[in-house]
């Protein structure tokens, strides 16, 4: 089946006294990998359930392939959806497991009963349930563990056997609700690059549900990233990134997380860090105090500019983190991400001098915007 566009017009809800989501308008393209982000309790896996039919919404539509399913059964819609908990059958094999749906919607009650029913199936409904599902096997690799049953296999194998059964039903989209967290981390990045080369192979719409950034980051076509039941931002990984709209999406986006520093404007609309003038300005000069954003790759040693103190500083391979806290004021941590080999600098007593970026700093002002800065030829001393 060709891949269908998803739509959420105005999508509210609430249990209770508690507005879970509120009016959410989100498109999903034909074909899309969107990766639904945010931290637990910002509404995703409920918006995810909304669009498969197992919660219906307060207000608003949920359009799927131009078609208004919002009063249909999750039967009716065409959406496969994948679970954390992989939702096997235990007592039966990994073929009968990924057969079951094809067998529910093609065979008869009769001819879904064991041993009697295969007699009664018509031949043809039955081979091809069965090319189908060896094709989905061969797809996912697990063609060689169709006669066994889920409790003889690995999180990685069972995760797959539940994405088999998805697939051969050719569904509208697929919807994965945080498929990869019950797995250990080495496994987890395996299924990353196996989720990522299944959705270039089917050309299949995926909507993905994820409270850990890296896999939003390392999968996704876009991310709509929430927070308390809207949508904060909607982009491209790199968008996200490299210009997020929101100081929580600057928290959210990123490891190590990104360096925050309260600032002050001037009212020339320098700004300036506890009386040092970091070479930046505004030319909206509205509100005194705002947030300056500084992600750890941005930040170098310098021979002058902000006096930090080294905390510790630890190996990653190729990568080095120092963490530090600013001389003026010890309650702000700052993170410096350095090639291994890089010179430090530092005096005997830890201290540091640190420059940055210019041109990729982000402000944020005290509302939590992004505000502009201003194109000035100064750079951060």
């Amino acid at each position: 089946m060709a891949p269908r566009a998803v739509e959420l017009r105005g999508i509210g809800k609430g249990f209770g006294a508690d507005d879970v989501l509120k009016d959410i308008d989100l498109s999903v393209r034909p074909g899309e990998f969107l990766s639904l982000v945010g931290m637990s309790g910002c509404g995703k896996s409920t918006l995810l359930r909304i669009i498969a039919g197992l919660e219906q919404p307060d207000r608003g539509k949920v359009v799927i392939g131009g078609e208004d399913v919002t009063g249909l059964d999750p039967s009716d819609r065409n959406l496969a959806m994948v679970f954390q908990s992989y939702a096997l059958y235990p007592h039966m094999t990994v073929r009968q497991n990924i057969a079951t749906p094809l067998r529910m919607r093609r065979l008869t009650l009769a001819a879904r009963l064991p041993l009697v029913g295969r007699l009664s199936a018509p031949a043809q409904s039955l081979r091809e349930i069965d090319e189908a599902v060896a094709a989905a096997a061969t797809l996912l690799q697990i063609d060689h563990l169709l006669d066994r049953k889920p409790a003889q296999l690995s999180g990685g194998q069972r995760q797959r056997v539940a994405l088999a059964r998805a697939l051969v039903r050719e569904p509208a989209a697929f919807l994965m609700d945080e498929p990869l967290s019950n797995l250990d981390a080495k496994l987890r990045a395996h299924m990353r690059d196996e989720l990522a080369g299944l959705h270039r192979r089917l050309g299949a719409t995926f909507i993905y549900v994820t409270h850990d950034q890296v896999e939003a980051m390392t999968m996704s076509d876009r991310i709509a990233l929430m927070s308390e039941g809207r949508i904060e931002q909607l982009g491209t990984p790199d968008e996200l990134y490299r210009r997020p709209a929101t100081l929580t999406v600057a928290r959210f986006i990123g490891s190590p997380s990104i360096n925050l520093l309260p600032v002050d404007i001037s009212g020339e609309g320098r700004i300036h860090s506890h009386g040092h003038d970091l070479g930046l300005a505004v030319n909206d000069r509205k509100g005194a105090a705002a947030t300056l954003g500084l992600r750890p790759e941005d930040l170098h040693p310098a021979k002058t500019g902000m006096a930090v103190r080294i905390v510790r500083s630890e190996m990653h391979g190729a990568d080095r983190f120092v963490h530090c806290h600013l001389m003026k004021d010890e309650a702000v941590r700052i993170t410096v991400r350095l090639t291994a080999g890089a010179p430090l600098d530092a005096d005997a007593d830890g201290l540091l001098h640190l420059g940055f970026r210019r041109e990729n700093a982000h402000l944020f002002g005290d509302d939590g915007l992004r505000r502009a800065l201003a194109e000035r030829d100064e750079v951060a001393a």
